[in-house]
């Protein structure tokens, strides 16, 4: 498995073309997809659902899909996503009354499980599921909409989170979603992440290769000054 793990987030994707757009990001070198689910209650934005997570699959799309739940209620959701070709499906423990059996619900229908936090939410929600998690998302925006700036503050809950998984000894992945870029990649990577969602920085450019290699030659570095 590589260090870092590019995740382009179809949410800034052209929707006309969404398997087209898709697979010119994975063919580009993006290793997961990361499938923004929006309800228009827990967020004020409405995005797409079980549908067309199946019509990516039918169109041959094989490369792992993390699906972020932003959604309240959630858990009539989960079987669904997991129905039509979820691998991850990550949650917010807003959305849920019972954090333990929505992401045991997630396991028992064959997905990996994640747990998204927003920048208001604390960490402590890890206390009694941490065992449970394959993949903790640090949302470095106030989720809803693509576009926004990273927010600064991100940095020490990435890692306080980082740190959190290393006294776990589990093999979780640390996942960041929002506003990462060229500049600010090597600073997210340093905190400790090593899955990166990437939206407007990589599908509002005109050619993805040059922005997907730009971001790996900043990771390059990043893990070269890690292990000397």
């Amino acid at each position: 498995m590589k260090s870092f793990l590019l995740a382009p987030s179809i949410l800034s994707a052209d929707f006309s073309k969404l398997g087209e757009d898709i697979q010119k990001s994975i063919d580009a070198g993006g290793d997961m997809i990361h499938f923004d689910v929006m309800d228009n209650h827990y967020v004020d934005n409405l995005t797409i659902g079980p549908m067309v997570l199946k019509s990516l699959r039918d169109y041959k799309i094989s490369t792992t899909i993390d699906v972020h739940l932003m959604t309240n209620p959630v858990d009539s959701l989960i079987p669904k996503f997991a129905k039509s070709g979820a691998d991850f499906i990550t949650v917010h423990p807003e959305t849920t009354n019972h954090i333990d059996r929505t992401l045991r619900m997630i396991k028992d229908h064959g997905c990996k499980a994640g747990l998204g936090l927003n920048p208001g939410t604390p960490i402590n929600y890890l206390d009694y599921v941490i065992d449970q998690l394959d993949m903790i998302t640090v949302m470095s925006v106030n989720p809803g909409f693509g576009g926004q700036a990273f927010i600064p503050e991100s940095i020490n809950k990435i890692r306080e989170v980082r740190k959190r998984i290393n006294e776990s000894s589990s093999n979780i992945l640390l996942q960041v979603d929002g506003g990462i870029n060229i500049k600010n990649i090597s600073d997210i990577a340093l905190a400790g992440a090593n899955v990166f969602v990437i939206g407007s920085t990589l599908f509002h450019s005109s050619n993805y290769k040059i922005v997907i290699n730009k971001l790996r030659q900043e990771l390059e570095k990043v893990h070269f000054n890690l292990i000397h």
